[in-house]
């Protein structure tokens, strides 16, 4: 039989309207080479700045780094990164049709790839293989920090310490309480002594605060407390150093002005935040104004500020120097070894560092007449910091500090606000009201930045901060420090004293601030949870809008938009289970916290307070109207997703009959033990004993969706993580 073929349409220009109808689909699609051309145009209209966003790819390789989970998922994406860079630049018509989109696909791969090697790098460096398990061993170190805490009635040692099995180095920290402190033991000095050691922690819950990584990362092999007297083998060498100094000029300050005040004093003058007492800095932090105890940008950019105005107003008075040298030049050099100064006196922590390579990079665009208030700027300090200390990117610190910065220069930066501060014939009073507007509207700028890095690290956040800034940053920039450093300069010639009673009244006025606008009713805004999707669309979100120019940049609260839903669309978890298994909290349907255990740790009570969005002291477990408890077990109902859930929960250490457990077992739909049950313990859903939380560490349970979050989903096969061995 003939084979019939349909006749071929003309792919030419002469097909008619009847052919038209039948051509290949295809021709209608977007063809690639469009799609090119589409990035190409809108590289060119938004102002593609190359130098933020290299540092925006460095960073995110760094952050894949930390979310994938295995070592063959980071070399993929060092590879797919390479990829794309070598594609980019080897392929015909992107080469030489785009060359911007070819530009940026070439440096953004390149970029990224480098991130996700540094970090790799810095973890295999520095990482320090913690102790097995804990236990009382005798240790002989040599002491290379000390903190002072006598808000906390103790000192914190930081000690290197020979591995009595292996023989190899350990980094340990210690606590001491004050009775047992002594002067001598300090940086430099070789102690003996016996000592309770344990590894660093992993995250109690799904979502808490980290120690095992930042341990991880600052070498530290395990941390613990003195047990008995210790023993100075040998004193802390006479030689020159910071800390002594340090620790000399926070012990003055404090002598010059006692109380909440000259704890405070302390801090800004050495960095010394040990004397700052529990109640202060809960308000300080409620307030939204924690950011002005820590040195940090504010307080590195006034010191340099300071000093670099003081230095061009006194040199500008020697007529032969100002002839012949460019004083811009020279009080930026005097700016920048005050700043270096103040940076080491007052401990040379990561975020001073941070400040002071941001306010050094100010200082030259200064010296060289550039605009010092540029994205450029801010892209470099990050790149530096993020190169030295990679593994700052996830810290809530450096995402807070850049944040900020970041805010204020892009809302600063368009053209509305530069129009709105422009010089102009205005009286002095409309003047200072148009700074204080502006103040006042970059506070709520920052506050808006800061909210989701807030919420997604500590689960709440100050809702009034904007305003409490207002008041509070100038009062501490233009009052507080200047005041301080008279007061310290004059104390040379014995005539600080009434300098030191206005700084106390200038920090009272700030502490009575903090604790004003935290007792307002809504102060805090609690957040149970926040995914790691929604924390990085609100990023995406936030870089878009900074980095762009024009109309470009509104695209940016499309992820911010999706994040907000999916933000509100969180649950809050069911039931919190610690991963040792000895604190549960159970979220009642009146949003209260039901505990299980009267804890004596504050920090596991603030953890199932936080992860659970619940204020005020939690509810006992007996005291639970639908709980019935032994001394060994409890059992409770619990309503969720239309049905109700049986929970039963061991509380004591005594031994039960197997029998009578299993058929306990059989009735329950999840059980929770701290310690080992036997296989004929078999609930309907979920038994979470000392087997399973040692592999998956703390649990959240969402019982409607029968979901459930543990602290080993978060960790992958990276260093710090226990879990799985």
């Amino acid at each position: 039989m003939a084979t019939h073929h349909p006749p071929r349409v003309p792919l030419g220009g002469g097909a008619s309207a009847g052919n038209a109808a039948v051509q290949r689909p295809w021709r209608t699609a977007p063809r690639l080479s469009s799609v090119g051309a589409l990035a190409e145009r809108f590289l060119e209209r938004a102002g593609f700045d190359r130098g933020p966003w290299l540092v925006v790819a460095f960073a995110g390789g760094i952050a894949a780094w930390f979310a994938l989970a295995e070592p063959w998922q980071w070399l993929a994406a060092l590879f797919a990164s390479i990829l794309i860079a070598l594609s980019a630049h080897t392929l015909p018509g992107i080469s030489s049709d785009y060359a911007r989109l070819r530009n940026a696909c070439v440096a953004l791969g390149l970029a990224f790839a480098v991130g996700v090697l540094v970090i790799w790098v810095r973890s295999e460096t520095v990482g320090a293989e913690a102790i097995e398990r804990p236990s009382v061993m005798p240790v002989q170190g040599y002491v290379l920090t000390r903190e002072d805490q006598p808000a906390r009635g103790r000192i914190r040692l930081e000690l290197a310490i020979r591995d009595a099995e292996t023989g190899s180095a350990r980094r340990i920290r210690v606590n001491v309480p004050l009775e047992k402190a002594r002067n001598s033991m300090a940086e430099g000095a070789i102690l003996k002594f016996r000592a309770r050691l344990m590894p660093p922690a992993s995250p109690m819950l799904p979502g808490s605060y980290d120690f095992a990584r930042a341990a991880w990362f600052k070498g530290l092999s395990a941390t613990g407390s003195v047990i008995g007297d210790i023993e100075v083998v040998q004193p802390s060498a006479k030689a020159a150093r910071i800390a002594p100094v340090q620790r000399a000029l926070s012990a003055h300050v404090k002598s010059e002005l006692d109380g909440a005040a000259g704890s405070i004093a302390a801090a800004f003058a050495s960095g010394d935040r040990g004397g700052i007492g529990e109640a202060d800095e809960d308000a300080m932090r409620d307030a939204g104004l924690t950011h002005l105890l820590s040195i940090s940008g504010l307080h590195v950019s006034a010191v340099i500020a300071a000093a670099y105005a003081l230095a061009l107003k006194l040199l500008g008075l020697w007529p032969w120097l100002v002839l012949r040298i460019r004083l811009p030049l020279v009080a930026a050099g005097v700016g920048a070894l005050v700043g270096i100064g103040y940076t080491l006196l007052t401990g040379a922590e990561v975020p001073t560092v941070r400040s002071c390579i941001g306010a050094l990079l100010v200082l030259g665009a200064l010296a060289l007449g550039r605009d010092a208030l540029s994205l450029r700027m801010v892209a470099v300090a990050a790149f530096c910091v993020l190169l030295l200390w990679p593994e700052s990117l996830i810290g809530p610190s450096f995402q807070m500090s850049f944040s900020a910065v970041l805010a204020i220069v892009a809302l600063h930066n368009t053209e509305r606000v530069r129009a709105f501060l422009a010089p102009r014939e205005e009286g002095w009073l409309r003047w200072a009201g148009r700074r204080a507007l502006m103040l006042l509207a970059t506070g709520f700028v920052i506050e808006i930045a800061l909210m989701p890095i807030v919420l997604f690290h500590f689960h709440r956040a100050g809702v009034y901060g904007a305003f409490a800034n207002v008041v509070a940053i100038p009062l501490v920039t233009f009052v507080s420090m200047p005041l301080i450093a008279l007061a310290l300069f004059l104390d040379l010639a014995g005539l600080g004293g009434p300098v030191w009673w206005l700084v106390g009244r200038s920090l009272d006025a700030l502490l009575w601030i903090a604790h004003t606008t935290a007792e307002q009713p809504g102060a805090v805004k609690l957040l149970p949870q926040m995914s790691g999707l929604t924390f990085a669309l609100f990023v995406v979100g936030g870089l878009w809008l900074a980095l762009w120019k024009g109309r470009a940049r509104l695209f940016g609260f499309v992820p911010a938009t999706v994040a907000t839903v999916l933000l509100i669309t969180t649950p809050v978890p069911d039931i919190l289970i610690s991963s040792d298994g000895r604190h549960v909290g159970i979220v009642s349907q009146g949003g209260e916290l039901v505990s299980l255990r009267e804890s004596r740790s504050d920090y596991a009570l603030d953890n199932l307070l936080e992860l659970a969005g619940a204020q005020g002291e939690p509810v006992a477990m007996e005291d639970f109207a639908n709980s019935r408890c032994s001394g060994e077990f409890c059992s409770v109902t619990v309503e969720a997703g239309g049905r109700d859930w049986q929970l039963l929960m061991a509380r004591g250490n005594l031994r039960v009959e197997e029998r009578a457990l299993a058929a306990a077992c059989e009735r329950a739909d999840i059980v929770i033990a701290d310690r080992w049950l036997p296989a004929s313990c078999r609930p309907r859903w979920l038994k979470a004993d000392e087997k399973l939380l040692d592999q998956t560490g703390g649990l959240a349970l969402v019982l409607a969706d029968r979901r459930i979050d543990s602290v080993a989903d978060h960790q992958g096969e990276h260093g710090w993580w226990r879990g799985a061995r």
